[in-house]
């Protein structure tokens, strides 16, 4: 009897927390949409559109009541579908880049001291890779940030850089 007292109270508790957490995804849910979503109209994805699902789980989990998929239309006319299965790696590169200018003022103390990104210009060029390169300097301010770049509006941006080489020499890459 005390074991199954115990159990509820600790569901009970468990529940008012995920609630809580809950409330708080559903207010910021649409928010981070509309900010990511207007970001992405600069970052080369004009008419695209960002949206974060909140999928109500069937049984109790420890993240909470529901699970948060981020899903995106890479451009007008497309259907948000699940970000793991449509975007590309420079897309990704790009999306993470809006969501971490986004959510960089809000974050505080508990920014990640470093953020890396890979392949952020593919297919971009032009006004677009300006905007990323500023993009990135603006993040750069607050934390380090390290970006693999081919192009030079983006690398111009930059405090320092860095170059990397391959090279076969005596049968072996390095």
């Amino acid at each position: 009897d005390a074991l199954e007292a115990a159990l509820a109270g600790a569901e009970r508790a468990w529940r008012a927390e995920a609630q809580r957490a809950s409330a708080a995804r559903h207010a910021a849910a649409p928010r981070l949409a509309a900010a990511v979503t207007q970001a992405m109209q600069t970052l080369g994805m004009a008419g695209g559109r960002f949206e974060v699902a909140l999928l109500a789980q069937d049984a109790p989990q420890s993240w909470g009541l529901e699970t948060v998929e981020l899903r995106v239309a890479g451009h007008a006319g497309s259907t948000p579908r699940p970000l793991a299965k449509v975007a590309s790696g420079g897309e990704l590169s790009r999306l993470a880049l809006a969501i971490a200018v986004t959510t960089a003022c809000a974050q505080g103390d508990v920014a990640p001291a470093t953020l890396i990104f890979d392949e952020i210009d593919a297919g971009i060029g032009g006004a677009v890779a300006d905007t990323v390169g500023r993009l990135l300097r603006q993040l750069g301010a607050q934390q380090q940030v390290l970006a693999v770049t081919h192009l030079a509006q983006v690398a111009a941006c930059a405090d320092a850089h860095l170059v990397v080489r391959k090279a076969a020499r005596d049968g072996q890459v390095r």
